[in-house]
């Protein structure tokens, strides 16, 4: 019985196309790692600037559509004009420990709070990686920054406010 739920959580690791947590761990660590990832996404506000209309439909919206990025939507401050991320196209061309060292190292703009994701405990990371890459790629690459001075295309939220 042992070795066919080894077999199973290797089945899942590579369906979801990730490494397996330990030699012979189970489904259900497989799938406790998955839960864990979507419940730090979820917490972690990772959905509210990385999620179009996240906000604006009370959190529900399917994970089918989670973490695209921002589409046209943008925030506009001293620093310039910043798009959220499509973390799922992101961590598709990054490897798990490619990732701990990115999230650990990263220093960006706002609104995107860096510091706590540079403080995340190691296998919290690797639970966020986990989740999203169960996700699947999809969506398009965000917009590109626009440096200060550079008038971005509305809708964007300005930074501070009356600026």
């Amino acid at each position: 019985m042992h070795k066919n739920k080894t077999r199973a959580a290797l089945a899942l690791a590579a369906a979801l196309m990730l490494p397996p947590l330990a030699a012979g761990a189970s489904g259900a660590a497989q799938a406790k790692q998955l839960e864990r990832g979507r419940y730090l996404v979820m917490i972690g506000g990772c959905n509210d600037c990385h999620t179009a209309n996240y906000g604006p439909r009370e959190g529900k919206v399917p994970p089918n559509e989670w973490l695209l990025g921002s589409g046209p939507f943008g925030f506009r401050g001293p620093w310039g004009t910043t798009y959220p991320a499509n973390l799922r196209l992101t961590l598709d061309k990054l490897t798990e420990n490619q990732w701990v060292k990115y999230a650990r190292s990263l220093k960006t703009r706002p609104p995107m709070p860096w510091f706590t994701l540079n403080a995340m405990h190691e296998s919290d990371l690797r639970a966020i990686y986990r989740f999203v890459k169960s996700l699947g790629p999809a969506g398009q690459p965000a917009h590109p920054y626009l440096a200060p001075g550079r008038e971005p295309k509305p809708p964007y939220a300005q930074w501070p406010m009356g600026s």
